[in-house]
C-alpha cells in the first residue's frame, strides 16, 4: 500500500512539474515572440500613418454646456508592425479637447507614448469634447481648431479637430463651409437683429433682398485663402450682393456693427485675410454703411460696375489686399479711416464717380499708394489696348499719407477720350516723383492753395504704429479743412471747430 502511495505521489509530483515548466515554456516563448515583435518595428522614417479623416468634426452647434465624442482609426499599411512614439494635443493643457488612443486616456498636456500598431492593423482614437456655448468669446469661440499630433519615427502627421463653440446665428448653417450659398426673400427686407452674433459659413450670395443691419450687430465671417500646395486661391469667406440684392449698415456712434473674421483668440487679432470681403456686384440699388468697423478681410469692400455706395462714420482695418476698391462704381463716403491696408487703402478702377470728405487713407509700410486713381482697364500687359471710362473723383478735407514718397497714384489712359478728372480740396497728401510725370498737379488738381505736401518730419498722428490716427497735439493737419455743412461731428463724435476745422477722420482735442 505504502509503495501504491508513493507511485502516486511521485506521479502527481511529476504531472505538476510537466504542466509548470510547459507553463515556463510558454511565456519564454511569448516573452521572446515580443522581443523578436518589438526588434522587429519598422522604423523608416518615411513612413506615415493613415487616419479615417484628416479633420474631425464635433457637429453639433451647443446649446447648453455639454459634450460629444468623436472617433478617427489610425492604420498602418505596411508589413511591419510600428510605433507611434507621441501622441499629443497641439495646445497642450489649454486644450479644450481629451483623447483615449488604443485605451490610453491623454488629458489636456499629457502624451501618450510608445503605441504599437501591428502590421496592416489599426488602432482607434477616441476625441471628446466639452463647451461652455455662454462663455466669453476668447475661451469660448464659434468655431474650436486643435491638431491631435503623432510623431512615428521622427515623422510628424496632424489630424485637426473642429468644433462649434458659441451658441450664434450660423448663415446659412455651420455645414456651408466651402459652398456657395443663396439667400433671398423675394424683394423683401431680412433684418439680422438677433442679439446672438452672426457668422457666415462659405460663399452667401444675397439677391432679391435687403439685408438690413441694426446697430451693436456682430458678423464674423469664416474663411478666406485657402494654401494648396503653392496655389493660393480665394474659398469661403464672401459676403457677395447680386444685381437685386442691397446691404444697410445702421450701426450707431457707440454701437457699430462690426464685421470680421470668426477667429477671435489673441495671436488672430491682427492677422490679414481671414476672409474674402464684401463685395457689391453690378447693379444701381443704393447700398449703405453707417458706423460699422469691417476688418481682417482680403479686401474689405469691393462695389463692382454701376452699383452705388454711401459709406459714413467707418473704419476699415487690416486688409490684405485694399480696404475700399471701386471698379467703375459711384462711391461716396464721409468719416472713413482706412488704415493698415497692405496694398492700396482706397482703389478706383476703370473710371466712375467718388466723393470723399474728412477721410484718412493711410499706407504705411505697404508698397502701394493711399489712394489709387484709373480710369483704364489694360487689354494686354503693355496696355496698348484698353477700355476706359470717365473718372471723376472728389477729396475734401481727406489724408493720404504712407512711407512712401508718393502716396496718390495716377492711372491715366486714352483709350476713347475718357476723363481724367482728379480734385483735391484742402487735403493733406504726400506726393514727390508723381511730380515728374505731372508737373502741373498742384494747379491741375487742386484749388489753389490747399493741397498740404506733408513731409515725414512733421508731426501727424498721436502713433499710427500702434494703429492711433488721431492727430497728434502739433498735427500738420490741424486747421487746414474748411466747414462741411452737416457735417459738424467726427468719427468720435466730437465737435469740429465751426470756422477752421482739421484734416481728416479725427478733429483734434486737444
Amino acid at each position: 500500500m505504502q509503495n501504491t502511495f508513493c507511485n502516486r505521489c511521485i506521479f502527481a509530483m511529476m504531472k505538476h512539474t510537466r504542466l509548470l515548466l510547459s507553463i515556463f515554456i510558454l511565456l519564454a516563448g511569448l516573452m521572446t515572440f515580443q522581443a523578436c515583435q518589438e526588434d522587429n518595428f519598422n522604423m523608416d522614417g518615411s513612413l506615415s500613418l493613415e487616419f479615417s479623416v484628416d479633420t474631425l468634426r464635433f457637429d453639433t452647434v451647443f446649446t447648453t454646456l455639454g459634450s460629444a465624442t468623436r472617433t478617427i482609426k489610425a492604420y498602418n499599411r505596411s508589413n511591419d508592425p510600428i510605433l507611434i512614439s507621441e501622441v499629443f494635443l497641439a495646445e497642450g493643457s489649454l486644450s479644450k479637447f481629451r483623447i483615449n488612443v488604443d485605451g490610453i486616456t491623454i488629458e489636456p498636456g499629457a502624451k501618450a507614448t510608445d503605441i504599437p500598431i501591428a502590421a496592416n492593423d489599426s488602432v482607434y482614437i477616441f476625441a471628446e469634447v466639452t463647451i461652455n456655448p455662454d462663455d466669453p468669446l476668447e475661451s469660448s469661440p464659434f468655431v474650436l481648431y486643435e491638431d491631435l499630433l503623432f510623431e512615428t519615427n521622427g515623422n510628424m502627421q496632424n489630424v485637426t479637430l473642429e468644433a462649434f463653440g458659441q451658441n450664434a446665428n450660423y448663415v446659412p448653417s455651420q455645414f456651408s463651409a466651402g459652398t456657395v450659398n443663396l439667400l433671398t426673400c423675394d424683394m423683401g427686407i431680412e433684418t439680422w437683429n438677433d442679439p446672438r452674433p452672426y457668422v457666415i459659413y462659405g460663399v452667401l450670395v444675397v439677391d432679391s433682398c435687403e439685408i438690413v443691419v441694426p446697430q451693436g450687430t456682430d458678423i464674423y465671417v469664416h474663411g478666406g485663402l485657402v494654401n494648396s500646395g503653392d496655389t493660393l486661391f480665394y474659398n469661403d469667406g464672401i459676403w457677395f450682393f447680386g444685381n437685386e440684392g442691397k446691404l444697410t449698415i445702421n450701426g450707431a456712434l457707440n454701437n457699430p456693427v462690426t464685421i470680421q473674421g470668426d477667429r477671435l483668440e489673441e495671436p488672430f487679432q491682427e492677422v490679414q485675410g481671414q476672409w474674402g470681403g464684401i463685395r457689391l456686384s453690378t447693379g444701381n440699388r443704393l447700398h449703405e454703411i453707417n458706423y460699422a468697423v469691417i476688418k481682417n478681410s482680403i479686401v474689405g469692400v469691393r462695389v463692382d460696375s454701376a452699383a452705388t455706395l454711401n459709406i459714413q462714420n467707418t473704419q476699415i482695418l487690416n486688409t490684405s489686399n485694399s480696404g475700399l476698391l471701386g471698379v467703375h462704381a459711384n462711391i461716396t463716403g464721409s468719416n472713413l479711416l482706412v488704415a493698415d491696408n497692405a496694398s492700396f487703402a482706397a482703389q478706383f478702377e476703370y473710371g466712375g464717380n467718388y466723393d470723399f470728405t474728412y477721410c484718412t487713407f493711410t499706407n504705411f509700410g505697404a508698397d502701394a499708394a493711399a489712394v489709387r486713381f484709373s480710369n483704364a482697364l489694360c487689354l494686354d500687359a503693355l496696355c496698348g489696348n484698353c477700355r476706359g471710362n470717365d473718372l471723376n473723383a472728389t477729396l475734401t478735407n481727406c489724408i493720404a499719407v504712407g512711407s512712401r514718397n508718393d502716396e496718390l497714384s495716377f492711372f491715366d489712359r486714352d483709350c476713347n477720350g475718357e476723363a481724367f478728372n482728379v480734385n483735391l480740396n484742402n487735403c493733406v497728401i504726400r506726393v514727390a516723383d508723381l511730380l515728374d510725370d505731372y508737373p502741373n498737379f498742384f494747379s491741375d488738381n487742386c484749388d489753389p492753395g490747399t493741397c498740404y505736401n506733408w513731409d515725414p518730419s512733421d508731426p501727424l498722428f498721436e502713433d499710427r504704429n500702434d494703429g492711433d490716427f488721431h492727430l497728434d497735439s502739433l498735427s500738420f493737419a490741424e486747421e487746414k479743412a474748411i466747414p462741411i455743412l452737416g457735417l459738424s461731428l467726427d468719427l468720435d463724435g466730437e465737435m469740429r471747430d465751426g470756422t477752421m476745422p482739421d484734416v481728416g477722420c479725427f478733429e483734434s482735442t486737444y
